[in-house]
């Protein structure tokens, strides 16, 4: 796989608020300044929840509009404060859909895919949440993976 041009590098990060995800964003933001400038996607992805009965039909009738508001601040929280070097452009998105699948159908043709080890599910013992398990072996372009930076300490 040929690496982007100097200046041309496009980069995906899942974002969802954890600590992980954003020591990952801010990586990729040093790594595309570094390269000489790019452009760096923060992706939050979010779902609709559905609640179906025994035959199939819906049961449970969900307002999106809560939902979407509270993915566009869990977005706007998870990139605010982070420093944006000159040449690179980074663009917050907000994406509907299954966490993994939205972060690899992202990543498709980009020069890196950036993941925090954990985020915000269940499960704290595990080394990597399962986004993360499932776009590491799923993704067309190379992946990086960035811990909690408090691993290790006292939380």
């Amino acid at each position: 796989m040929a690496v982007a041009d100097r200046g041309d590098r496009r980069a995906v990060v899942g974002v969802d608020g954890s600590p992980a995800s954003r020591a990952a964003l801010r990586w990729v933001v040093d790594w595309v300044a570094s390269a000489g400038g790019g452009t760096v996607e923060a992706v939050h992805t979010w779902q609709t929840p559905y609640v179906y009965g025994p035959m199939g039909g819906a049961l449970v009738t969900v307002d999106r509009e809560p939902i979407e508001r509270s993915a566009e601040e869990a977005l706007t929280a998870a990139v605010d404060g982070i420093e944006i070097t000159e040449g690179v452009v980074l663009r917050p998105l907000r994406v509907e859909g299954p966490c993994a699948q939205s972060l690899l159908d992202r990543a498709e043709g980009a020069d890196l895919l950036a993941l925090g080890n954990r985020g915000r599910g269940g499960f704290a013992g595990l080394l990597l949440g399962s986004v993360t398990h499932q776009c590491l072996h799923h993704a067309t372009c190379p992946v990086v993976v960035l811990p909690d930076p408090r691993a290790g300490k006292d939380r």
